[in-house]
């Protein structure tokens, strides 16, 4: 028989042992997208092509675990892992990496959140309120494949939110330190090398006001160049080498968004300037514009759509975009999708309307549409 000492430690053991679970959250989560896309003029004999694309439809698979850990006083540890995935064959995605769409620890509390490892930049965050399509195959990654991929690797990060204002800040000591070039738009460039303290640096800085009604948010982002860096372009033109820890690929960002019952609608600016030292490598200007609506016709039926217009003046490359989309939501987790876009070059781009995985880049000046019937679930 226990004695009345024994009882005492064991519902002492009991209760701590249910107050630490309580104070602990380990959560599994995920995103899985796929559906069948036809692009047209998707080769230089202007044929078509009917697929499975490879990279993402509506929103990108992934799978991923988060956690807190409360440890008292306000402050928590928390953990982010998140891969990427393609449905299509079953393979990851980011390069191949188990963890490639975020891998991050950080410790959050009353000041903000300070975390460490491969995390979005300031950049993808600030716009995600007023880009309404978002990582979509027929949105801002169609003219500027690094915004929905807005990552780096060896970064610390810290973001806090007072009331409705939200400021962050990010640094990355090498912003791809696998080498694998799968942060689209950014190249390959590992960084963390002795003398040279710039080499491959990536740094980004960002302030959003959210309301009920409307919000407002601006981003500013830096990237250094270094060994195999290049900035890479989605308009048919060769990439800029960034060979020099000198030379920059830098992006600046304006957006705003505002409420109205059921609907919503944004505009936004995405400023790109790439300086080299090399006097054979033409630097860059380019601005990409976009505004979009949205429109949550019935519960389970939503609206909406994009335009977007880019200017590289030093490429002489333009090209115009419109995406409409329309969403039915079978539950709060599954949904069927269908979605159409339209692209027109001007006549030395070679934008490709779709973000879907490559090969589908038309010949220079020649427009594309696209269209994708899809389903996604979440978990």
């Amino acid at each position: 028989m226990l004695t009345s000492k024994r009882i005492l430690m064991c519902s002492a053991l009991s209760a701590a042992s249910t107050a630490a679970v309580a104070q602990t959250s380990v959560t599994l989560y995920g995103v899985i997208d796929t559906g069948i896309e036809y692009v047209s003029h998707a080769n230089a004999a202007g044929d078509h092509v009917l697929r499975m694309p490879g990279v993402t439809g509506e929103l990108p698979s992934r799978w991923g675990v988060r956690g807190t850990e409360d440890l008292g006083s306000g402050y928590s540890a928390v953990f982010t892992l998140e891969s990427g995935f393609n449905v299509r064959a079953g393979d990851s995605g980011q390069g191949g990496r188990l963890f490639g769409r975020q891998a991050f620890v950080g410790i959050k509390g009353p000041q903000g959140t300070l975390a460490f490892g491969r995390q979005y930049t300031m950049t993808y965050l600030a716009l995600a309120g007023a880009d309404l399509i978002g990582p979509d195959i027929y949105g801002l990654g169609s003219l500027d494949a690094y915004v929905p991929n807005a990552r780096a690797d060896n970064s610390v990060t810290y973001v806090n939110t007072l009331h409705n204002l939200t400021l962050g800040a990010g640094y990355s000591f090498g912003r791809d330190a696998a080498g694998t070039g799968n942060s689209p738009g950014a190249g390959t460039c590992a960084g963390s090398l002795p003398g040279a303290a710039t080499a491959c640096r990536d740094w980004s800085v960002m302030g959003k006001y959210d309301a009920a009604s409307f919000g407002v948010a601006a981003s500013y982002e830096e990237q250094r160049g270094g060994p195999n860096a290049a900035a890479n372009f989605f308009d048919g033109v060769a990439p800029t080498v960034l060979a020099s820890s000198s030379d920059k690929d830098a992006r600046a960002h304006i957006s705003a968004y505002a409420k109205f019952g059921d609907a919503k609608i944004s505009a936004g600016w995405l400023n790109r300037r790439v300086d080299t030292e090399s006097a054979a490598v033409a630097d860059v200007r380019s601005n990409l514009f976009f505004i979009g609506a949205s429109y949550l016709a019935t519960p389970a039926l939503l609206v909406d759509g994009e335009a977007y217009r880019i200017i590289n003046k030093d490429h002489d490359t333009r090209a115009a975009m419109g995406t409409l989309r329309g969403t039915y939501f079978l539950s709060k987790r599954t949904a069927l999708y269908a979605q159409g876009s339209y692209l027109a070059n001007s006549a030395k781009a070679r934008y490709s309307v779709s973000g879907g995985g490559g090969g589908t880049t038309p010949v220079a000046g020649t427009g594309q549409a696209g269209i994708m019937l899809g389903m996604r679930h979440m978990f």
